[in-house]
């Protein structure tokens, strides 16, 4: 199985190329749409990359794909720019997910 990657960043893009992981940049919503619609039919994936930019911008058409199929495993990773997530985003992980406060 190989692993793709959809970014709106051409630094993050190059630097998983260099590491040996193809992709495609997108710039709008219609862009990753079709990146998206394109990457989820192909039977060689196993792993979509999705920068958290995108997630947080389109989470509707990545929850949809999501739902509809069973692979590839869609990962959000963060840009050069860092994360988007909170400090703590661990713990309130699992507080929201186990009900545990840490």
């Amino acid at each position: 199985m190989k692993m793709f990657m959809i970014s709106d960043n051409t630094d993050t893009l190059t630097g998983m190329r260099l590491a040996g992981v193809s992709g495609v940049e997108v710039t709008d919503r219609e862009s990753f749409k079709n990146a998206l619609s394109e990457a989820m039919k192909r039977q060689d994936l196993g792993i979509l990359l999705i920068t958290e930019k995108l997630s947080s911008t389109y989470p509707d058409l990545i929850g949809d794909a999501r739902l509809m199929h069973d692979l590839p495993l869609i990962l959000d990773i963060p840009d050069r720019h860092g994360t988007g997530r909170s400090p703590n985003f661990i713990t309130d992980y699992v507080n929201q997910a186990i009900g545990l406060k840490i």
